[in-house]
C-alpha cells in the first residue's frame, strides 16, 4: 500500500487498469522466482537425483514456459495443448512429463515424437496404445504408473485425487496393475521407471503424503519381489496448500523432509537403492503471484438484506467460487489505506445467481469507477478461463519491480466470432 493504492510487484494496479483495461489478470515475477528459489533451497540442493516439474495446468502461457526453464525445472503437462504450448516456447522435451487419465492418441504421438522425458500411464488401456505408437515411431519411451493409494485428504472432494474412487491412476491391489508393470518391464519400447501418486490439492497436513508413501512402498517391494526389478523414480505429485485468506501456508520443508527421511529409512532397511523422486507442484508456485483486477459497476444495496457490488468479470474469469466455493480476498485499490466500514457482497457480470466473487467483505464505501483487486488468482484463474455470456478471456500481464508487459493478449469481439461459420442456407 502506497498513497492509498495497491501497489503488486511494485506496480501501481490503478496505472495497471488504465494501461490495459479490466478484467486483468497481473502475475508478479518476482513471486514466481521466489517460489521456484524455495524449491531449490528446501528440495532440489537439499536432496540429490531430484527434479521439480511445475505442473501446468495451474497457469501456463509460453511466458511461463521460459521462466519455468530459466529457473531450472520441468514441466509437467496434462494435454496436448500444454504439451503443445511448451514445445512452441522452446522447453527441453526431455525435461517434460506427461500426465493426464485420458491420453488421446495423438497427444501420444505428439510426445512420442517430440522425445518428451516421460508418460505417467494413468489407464488400462494406455500403455498398448503407448506401445504401438513407439513402434510405429520406432521410439523408446519412459514412463511411470500412476497409483491411487486410497487415501482421503482433507481438502474439497473435487480435487480429492488419492481416494480409491477416483478416475485417476491405478488401486495398487489390482492384480491388472501388476500385470501392465509386467508387460512394461517386458516391452522393447517401453522404459519401466516407476511409481507416481498425488493425493489432492490445497493441503496443508503431511500425514496423506506420508501415508500414501507407505502405500507405494509397499508396492515398490512387491515388485521387485514378483519381477526382480528395482523401482528407479518416483513422483510423489504435488498439491501443498496456498494462503487465499487466513490459511498459514507451511513450506515446501514441511512436505517433503518426512517423505524424504521415511523414503531413505526404507532404502536402508530393504537394501534398496535410492530412487529419484520428483514432485509436482503448480498452485503453490503462482497462487499467491497472481491479483485479478477489475473495474466496479452497478452497486445494489437490499436494505437490512445485503449490498451486492457487481465487476466487470466474475465466473468466466475465476469459476473457483462458483465451482469449489472457494474463500478470497480482495481490495479496492484506489481505496487501499480507507477504513472499511461497508460489508458487501462482490459478484460479476455473468447471467447466473451463483456468479459471486467474494461474499461479506469488509471495505471502504465503493463507488462506480472505483478499482478492485481480488488475490491470490495465479492459479486456475486464466488456466479455467471460459468465453461464457460470450465475454472475452481478460489479458495476462507479467509484472516486476514497477515494469509490465504483456503476456497474453486479450480477447476481443472479433476473436469470440473468429471460428464462426455461416452456412449459406441460413
Amino acid at each position: 500500500m502506497e498513497k492509498n493504492k495497491l501497489y503488486f510487484d511494485g506496480c501501481d494496479v490503478t496505472e495497471l487498469a488504465k494501461e490495459y483495461g479490466t478484467p486483468l489478470y497481473v502475475m508478479s515475477e518476482t513471486e514466481i522466482v521466489n517460489r521456484f528459489a524455495a524449491l531449490r533451497k528446501e528440495f532440489l540442493e537439499k536432496y540429490e537425483n531430484t527434479r521439480v516439474a511445475y505442473a501446468a495446468k495451474a497457469f501456463f502461457t509460453m511466458a511461463m514456459a521460459k521462466l519455468a526453464e530459466r529457473e531450472g525445472m520441468c514441466i509437467d503437462v496434462v494435454s496436448g495443448g500444454e504439451l503443445y504450448t511448451a514445445l512452441k516456447a522452446g522447453f527441453p522435451p526431455e525435461r517434460i512429463e506427461f500426465n493426464g487419465n485420458n491420453k488421446l492418441a495423438k497427444e501420444l504421438r505428439l510426445a512420442v515424437k517430440s522425445g518428451i522425458g516421460r508418460i505417467i500411464i494413468d489407464g488400462f488401456g494406455e500403455l498398448a496404445k503407448l506401445e504401438a505408437i513407439c513402434k510405429e515411431e520406432n521410439r523408446r519411451m519412459s514412463v511411470l504408473f500412476r497409483i491411487t493409494p486410497g487415501i482421503k485428504a482433507d481438502t474439497h472432494d473435487y480435487i480429492v485425487t488419492g481416494k480409491k474412487d477416483s478416475k485417476f491412476g491405478f488401486p495398487p491391489e489390482d492384480e491388472i496393475l501388476m500385470e501392465q508393470i509386467r508387460q512394461a518391464i517386458e516391452s522393447e519400447y517401453i522404459d519401466f521407471k516407476g511409481l507416481h501418486f498425488h493425493v489432492g490439492s490445497q493441503l496443508f497436513d503431511n500425514r496423506p503424503y506420508l501415508q500414501a508413501l507407505e502405500v507405494i512402498l509397499e508396492l515398490v517391494k512387491k515388485i521387485r519381489e514378483k519381477f526382480g526389478v528395482e523401482v528407479s523414480e518416483l513422483n510423489f505429485g504435488g498439491g501443498f496448500g496456498i494462503r487465499y485468506t487466513d490459511e498459514e501456508r507451511r513450506p515446501y520443508a514441511y512436505f517433503l523432509d518426512p517423505m524424504m527421511e521415511r523414503l531413505e529409512q526404507f532404502c536402508r532397511e530393504e537394501s534398496f537403492p535410492h530412487p529419484a523422486v520428483v514432485i509436482e507442484p503448480g498452485r503453490s508456485v503462482v497462487g499467491e503471484a497472481g491479483i485479478s483486477v477489475y473495474t466496479i459497476g452497478q452497486i445494489k444495496d437490499i436494505k437490512g438484506v445485503r449490498k451486492y457490488v457487481s465487476v466487470d468479470g466474475g465466473m468466466t474469469d475465476n469459476i473457483r467460487p462458483a465451482l469449489y466455493q472457494s474463500v478470497y480476498s480482495g481490495v479496492i485499490a484506489n481505496k487501499a489505506d480507507e477504513e472499511k466500514t461497508e460489508t458487501v457482497t462482490v459478484c460479476g457480470k455473468c447471467c447466473e445467481s451463483g456468479d459471486i466473487l467474494i461474499r461479506d467483505l469488509q471495505v471502504p464505501v465503493p463507488e462506480e469507477g472505483d478499482i478492485f483487486a481480488v488475490f491470490s488468482t495465479g492459479a486456475y484463474g486464466y488456466s479455467m478461463a471460459s468465453n461464457y455470456n460470450r465475454n472475452g478471456i481478460p489479458p495476462v500481464v507479467l509484472v516486476k519491480d514497477g515494469k509490465s508487459r504483456m503476456i497474453v493478449k486479450g480477447q476481443d469481439e472479433e476473436d469470440l466470432i473468429r471460428n464462426d461459420l455461416l452456412p449459406e442456407d441460413l
